[in-house]
């Protein structure tokens, strides 16, 4: 059975750093590609980063160019999300999923895309 699990989240202080994780189980990550998403209290679920199944390929959004990185661990089925410079904006539960149609050298960032979900976790930047 096909599942993702996110950890890493916390309350940081505005420009400190934090790393989420992505544990999936079921499948390889060579299989999927896997996006990161974020949602705020009254706000859309909104894309923030993703790498393709081949992980020749990653995408951010705007908002968090510059600042936040995305790789994985093939051998432990994990991927990471680094964020630094952390702002209040970027407060939210953090969700990452696998887009099961994306081709191998492809990905994006639109969350209708993606098939399966973690539970989210959450992060919340305040000083």
């Amino acid at each position: 059975q096909l599942q993702l699990a996110e950890s890493g989240g916390g309350l940081v202080q505005p420009g400190e750093s934090l790393r989420l994780s992505c544990a999936a189980s079921g499948f390889g990550l060579t299989y999927y590609a896997i996006g990161w998403f974020r949602q705020a209290p009254g706000k859309e679920r909104e894309g923030v980063s993703c790498i393709s199944s081949g992980g020749g390929t990653t995408n951010y959004a705007d908002s968090v160019k510059g600042r936040f990185t995305i790789s994985r661990d093939v051998t432990s089925s994990t991927v990471y999300l680094q964020m630094n410079n952390l702002k209040p904006e970027d407060t939210a539960v953090y969700y990452c999923a696998a887009d099961v149609l994306a081709v191998e050298a492809m990905c994006d960032v639109i969350p209708k895309d993606y098939t399966y979900w973690g539970q989210g976790t959450q992060v919340t930047v305040s000083s």
